[in-house]
């Protein structure tokens, strides 16, 4: 299906890529394009060759957050009608969707990523800067707390302290900056960044399917569970894929020492 916001394409075996494509407005998200991602991702956790996603941002920027043009015009005539907040039809069940997703998310984060744009970013599970890249939680220079996980997510990956300076502040930091402080996991050449994360998309994409969903689900509920709970999922998923065929090959590939040969069908 084609989109008018996004681009969707598949540029290795297992893996997708979505490019948020309104470079003119800094790939700023409105309504509409809220609305392809929600469609482009409830396909593709349907289509079970798909085992990563990589996300990325069409032109100089990442996402620069809400569209501005598009928020002003907002504020001034529908949420006037509908007392509806603009959060809640933009980037908000983006984000909720990314964190749900069985899909590991790798963020190439090409350009700036500010405000809404960050937290889309924060959402994903791995992050790969651009030297390029700059990012900054810039809501409150607008007058707003921020509104779509940034809360939530910048404590747990930087620390209470310096969340709380990104937020209050709404500084700007490079990509050297991001990578210091655990936003990114490495920071690549301009040019090499999407190559560089369809490679790890790709890497990842060869393990076994159904190990990668667990996985992926057990880092991200372990965020709000107690060691005693993380432990318990951990024991029922083991126990689960332990019926699995891929387990059975990746051992005795361990054995023969030989590559594993993953089964490649929908489990």
């Amino acid at each position: 299906m084609d989109y008018d916001t996004i681009l969707l394409d598949r540029p290795a075996d297992g893996v997708a890529m979505i490019t948020l494509n309104r470079p003119e407005r800094g790939n700023g998200v409105v309504p509409e394009m809220a609305a392809d991602l929600i469609h482009a991702l409830n396909t593709l956790e349907i289509d079970t060759s798909v085992r990563v996603l990589v996300l990325t941002g069409a032109g100089k920027q990442f996402c620069a957050g809400a569209d501005l043009v598009e928020f002003a015009t907002y504020l001034a005539d529908t949420q006037a009608q509908t007392q509806e907040p603009y959060n809640a039809r933009v980037l908000w069940p983006v984000t909720q969707r990314l964190v749900s997703s069985r899909l590991p998310v790798i963020a190439a984060v090409n350009g700036g990523a500010t405000a809404g744009g960050l937290d889309l970013a924060l959402a994903c599970d791995i992050r790969l800067g651009s030297d390029r890249a700059k990012v900054g939680e810039t809501y409150i220079k607008l007058g707003l707390n921020p509104g779509n996980g940034g809360t939530y997510f910048l404590p747990r990956l930087v620390g209470s302290g310096l969340a709380a300076e990104m937020a209050l502040t709404g500084d700007l930091y490079d990509a050297a900056q991001a990578l210091a402080m655990g936003l990114f996991n490495r920071v690549v050449p301009a040019d090499e960044l999407v190559a560089e994360a369809v490679a790890l998309a790709a890497r990842i994409a060869e393990r076994p399917r159904l190990a990668i969903e667990a996985t992926k689900q057990q880092l991200r509920e372990s965020w709000h569970m107690t060691l005693v709970g993380s432990m318990n999922a951990s024991f029922w998923g083991v126990a689960t894929l332990s019926y699995s065929d891929d387990l059975r090959e990746g051992v005795g590939a361990a054995l023969e020492k030989r590559a594993p040969v993953y089964n490649k069908k929908p489990s």
